[in-house]
């Protein structure tokens, strides 16, 4: 039934599949949208607050492209810091053909155990990578250690319950998939999706993990949740400078899957 109805959906554009087909790397594109990343916070701070002659970290870079964007636009030093080492020539790559080397480091590594000391960077920047850390209060904890006295934490999410809150939108094109199947269903129809793409092992190793009972599960995210994210900033007593819910439509009692992107901005 998943895969039928499937063929009714057209897929949203997936980073993933422009790089497949040779139309950009993941790299190009995430610079190409650096300036997305950044309108979410504009109506809490300005872009000059955030990257002006700053050391910035940005956390979940990827490929490193968004981080080079905001070494584009005035940031002192961006420091990109991602889980998958495999993006540390990638982003060197791109970092020399924009001349921005000098000014870009790529750091593999966790995020709940960051290898910087305590008020290394004047702004901490999260975007869509709140929903795929292991640990969200270990990472929110370290990013403000790191973040400098007066300094700010932003970032972004789009809850659990967003229309593509599964992030399977290189293979799934329906909204709410992970609402009305069930994660077996999702896993299985994932890998007959994508298992012949030249990429595809690769695709679902990144996103799919086996617990030591040989159950698989989605281990790239963490579900996490409006909800959630408001108990875990509360029970951290952050002081939120900036918050918004980006929503499709106002209906209160369906806004966590009404809500494309919660947008948040800390003041240490």
């Amino acid at each position: 039934m998943l895969l039928f109805l499937n063929k009714l959906f057209k897929k949203p554009a997936h980073p993933f599949n422009m790089q497949q087909n040779g139309e950009k790397s993941y790299a190009k594109w995430q610079f190409d949208n650096g300036e997305r990343t950044i309108a979410f916070y504009l109506a809490g701070c300005s872009r000059d607050e955030m990257f002006k002659d700053k050391n910035v970290l940005d956390i979940g870079c990827g490929a490193g492209g968004k981080s080079l964007y905001y070494a584009s636009i005035g940031a002192k030093r961006v420091t990109g810091m991602d889980i998958m080492e495999k993006y540390a020539d990638d982003s060197a790559a791109l970092a020399n053909e924009l001349g921005l080397s000098d000014k870009f480091e790529f750091v593999a590594g966790d995020a709940a155990k960051m290898p910087f000391g305590d008020g290394a960077f004047e702004t901490v920047i999260a975007n869509d990578a709140m929903e795929h850390v292991g640990d969200p209060a270990a990472v929110l904890s370290e990013c403000i250690r790191v973040l400098a006295h007066g300094g700010r934490l932003c970032l972004n999410f789009p809850p659990y319950n967003h229309p593509y809150g599964a992030h399977l939108s290189d293979a799934i094109g329906i909204p709410w998939v992970h609402v009305f199947f069930g994660q077996k269903s999702l896993i299985k129809a994932y890998k007959k999706l994508v298992k012949d793409l030249p990429d595809g092992e690769e695709r679902i190793s990144f996103r799919i993990s086996a617990r030591p009972n040989g159950e698989e599960y989605f281990s790239y995210i963490n579900k996490m949740t409006i909800k959630k994210f408001k108990k875990l900033v509360a029970a951290l007593n952050l002081d939120i400078e900036y918050y918004k819910e980006e929503r499709f439509a106002r209906l209160p009692i369906l806004k966590e899957f009404l809500t494309r992107m919660v947008v948040c901005v800390i003041k240490k």
